[in-house]
């Protein structure tokens, strides 16, 4: 079994609704993502996947949340602009490119990360 990474970084203002304390406000943050997939199999050039395909489907995710305020958007209409959040639908958004997603990872700042993977 193959387990390849890519990564990519956005930055984007949020809220977490409810909060008790200073994140209830509206701030912002530049957020990294990696992204693994895992393949039991390489294809004729050796590769279990090609690094620049999973970067652009992570790219077009990634634009699209770029510069945003989250909460405005549809998804975080429904659920709170939270990093747990924000994994899920970044994980959602590339299975339906990249079948073989293994698991999402959100870096909040520089020492808070969360990762979400379905078993």
């Amino acid at each position: 079994m193959f387990e390849l990474s890519v990564e990519g970084a956005f930055s984007a203002a949020h809220q977490v609704k409810g909060y008790p304390g200073d994140c209830a406000g509206i701030h912002g943050h530049t957020y990294r993502i990696s992204v693994k997939i895992r393949v039991k199999n390489l294809d004729k050039l050796g590769m279990a996947m090609d690094f620049r395909r999973m970067k652009k489907e992570l790219n077009k995710i990634l634009k699209r949340l770029d510069h945003t305020t989250l909460n405005k958007l549809p998804f975080f209409k429904k659920h709170n602009a939270t990093a747990e959040w924000i994994a899920v639908y970044v994980y959602n958004e590339m299975k339906k490119k990249i079948k073989q997603i293994a698991s999402v990872t959100v870096y909040e700042g520089l020492n808070n990360t969360v990762t979400y993977y379905e078993d």
